[in-house]
């Protein structure tokens, strides 16, 4: 039997290096064009709630760290929904169309619906409404969905990482039971959440992190369920994040293997990418002429070990506490609550942001490709830091 050890230390970021900001006087216009050295425009925001999750993910927030004697953020330290709407409508003044509400499980943050509906608000420069979205692990779904459908939310993300209940409670190691997840989703799809224009749930996506070892033999129990009910399934490789959950490359089941499997019972077809940045290769099921249906419902495969996919990424990342990342596997944050606090005006913080995004060449999963000792030892050659946890910044 394999053994696997984590370090029994707090490594969150906020213990780390933070930039603070400094708004200068006199800025030059911000343009209309924000992108970075890579020509990667930002057109994705993703803001974490909470630190705070009621599940023990292995992979995320393993028991043996996140335990009685892990010490949370304290509530004065969060950021207001307040000052979270007033950032997130600086990044949609810069170009940042698409919104996704992270944690830990953002469905703990109290009064969550009341945030949907301000950021909802938010309009782009040419007046469109924001994609918003938002990842849960569907405990509270069932409670809060119809809420935050009223609240103006577009589209949501449930992560659900097996249907065995066996399995389940294994993995997310409080013994919460799978029924409980998948009440949440048929709440969900009873509010309206992601109903498309065709009547199918395609803004409905279910992540399953796929973890050799563990999970994978739930892969196509997962596929048959979901089949046919409109929504997409996303199957991810498990990832390298942060310093506590002890990632090995032999528990990664690369998507290509992944693809293998579902091809023994189930008709695929590529389907084309849908937007710049996409990290999932999708694939349609057929139907009795030979087409993608969409009807039936998609798969995503999320190569993220395997094959690089950050050489398009538009995503930023704002931390609960106001802490700016500029990739899920950066070591430093750049402080957005200090200056947003200060009398610094809303061009002079975009002005930051905008210096900070066009300086930025983070590519990690493409340096990783290249040598994987970057995955195998958290603390990279080229960072000398510890990368933030996932807990913290969202996935």
């Amino acid at each position: 039997m394999n053994e696997r050890v984590i370090p029994l230390v707090d490594e969150r970021t906020r213990a780390k290096p933070v930039r603070v900001l400094r708004a200068q006087a006199a800025l030059p216009p911000v343009g209309d064009s924000v992108q970075d050295l890579l020509a990667r425009p930002l057109k994705d925001l993703r803001i974490s709630v909470t630190d705070r999750c009621n599940f023990r993910c292995s992979y995320c927030m393993p028991k043996e760290v996140f335990n009685a004697q892990y010490t949370y953020l304290p509530q004065k330290a969060l950021l207001s929904f307040e000052e979270i709407t007033r950032l997130a409508g600086i990044f949609v003044a810069l170009g940042t169309e698409k919104i996704r509400l992270t944690g830990g499980e953002p469905l703990l943050r109290k009064n969550l619906e009341l945030l949907v509906g301000q950021l909802s608000a938010l309009k782009t420069p040419s007046g469109q409404s924001i994609d918003l979205t938002l990842t849960t692990n569907g405990s509270l779904l069932a409670k809060k969905a119809a809420l935050l459908k009223a609240a103006g939310l577009n589209r949501i993300t449930v992560s659900l990482d097996a249907l065995d209940d066996r399995v389940f409670k294994a993995m997310n190691d409080v013994d919460f039971p799978v029924q409980d997840v998948l009440d949440g989703i048929e709440a969900a799809k009873a509010a309206g959440l992601g109903l498309d224009d065709d009547g199918h749930f395609s803004g409905i996506k279910i992540n399953m992190v796929v973890k050799k070892g563990t999970n994978e033999q739930e892969i196509l129990p997962m596929a048959r369920f979901f089949l046919n009910q409109g929504l997409t399934l996303r199957l991810i490789e498990y990832m390298d994040v942060g310093s506590t959950n002890g990632w090995r490359m032999q528990e990664v089941m690369p998507s290509s293997d992944v693809l293998a499997l579902l091809q023994t019972e189930f008709d695929l077809v590529p389907l084309p990418t849908a937007h710049r940045g996409e990290t999932a290769k999708r694939f349609g099921f057929v139907n009795s002429s030979g087409q993608a249906d969409s009807a039936r419902g998609e798969v995503g495969l999320i190569s993220s070990v395997t094959q690089a996919f950050c050489g398009d990424c538009s995503r930023a990342r704002l931390s609960t506490e106001g802490l700016l990342y500029l990739c899920l596997f950066a070591s430093e944050g750049h402080d957005l609550k200090s200056l947003i606090q200060s009398n610094a005006s809303a061009a002079e913080i975009a002005q930051s942001v905008a210096q900070l995004w066009r300086k930025r060449s983070d590519r990690y999963s493409l340096l990783r490709a290249q040598d994987l000792s970057l995955a195998a030892d958290p603390q990279t050659p080229a960072q000398g830091k510890k990368r933030v946890e996932m807990s913290y910044i969202g996935g």
